[in-house]
């Protein structure tokens, strides 16, 4: 599904990503660990080509490292950054949208999108007329989760999703992913987060980072 392969990034002539060579299987969940600052989020970013990158980004066997930014999310790519950033004077509903009309995405294609949205996070379906800059911080992260579901057909990234949750917004978000995972199998995820045991119930591996490094691969024995 995606092969990153000798990943290099620095900002400001400062190394952040320092090779780093990652393979996600078609419908595998990784949580991508490490501590702040080890290059969690620079390596989903230049995945998304946000930030300028050399290497290879593979997705489905088509070389991406080349595709300008703006176009990589009409691959199949979600993602949820750790900040949110949703457009506060819009409603909820039009946060989830506002990728499928960036993609020129049909009505009939829209609607069963938003649908398996809904199915997995109902609460959104209910929020969805709110303006967008009222919900919580917590409530945000499940809107940014469905917005990034709405292109994320073969891949979602999800940058520190857990982080500042209130723990019973960490289990529904939890319950969710586990929701999203029973749905699609085929669907790839990964998910950054500094505290390896919230991903463990269903992750099938983790991948440690460090200092712009990857320096683990280990399977998960479990997943419930």
């Amino acid at each position: 599904m995606l092969d990153l392969k000798n990943l290099h990034v620095s900002i400001a002539s400062t190394p952040i990503l320092r090779g780093v060579n990652l393979t996600v299987g078609h419908g595998e969940t990784v949580a991508f660990v490490g501590r702040n600052g080890a290059g969690k989020t620079t390596t989903l970013r230049a995945t998304m080509g946000l930030v300028a990158s050399t290497g290879d980004i593979v997705l489905d066997g088509r070389a991406i490292d080349k595709v300008p930014a703006h176009e990589r999310p009409g691959l199949g790519i979600g993602y949820a950054p750790e900040d949110r950033r949703l457009f506060s004077a819009f409603t909820v509903e039009e946060n989830i949208r506002l990728p499928a009309r960036v993609a020129n995405l049909s009505g009939d294609e829209t609607k069963r999108r938003l649908d398996r949205v809904y199915s997995i996070l109902p609460e959104l379906k209910e929020m969805g007329p709110r303006p967008a800059g009222s919900v919580s911080g917590g409530q945000g992260k499940m809107v940014a989760l469905g917005r990034a579901l709405m292109l994320g057909t073969k891949l979602v990234l999800l940058d520190e999703p857990f982080q500042g949750l209130a723990p019973v917004l960490a289990n529904r978000y939890a319950e969710a992913l586990r929701a999203l995972r029973d749905q699609d199998r085929s669907l790839s995820l990964i998910i950054t987060e500094s505290n390896p045991g919230l991903l463990k119930s269903f992750a099938e591996r983790i991948v440690t980072i460090e200092r712009g490094e990857i320096q683990q691969s280990e399977l998960v024995e479990a997943v419930h």
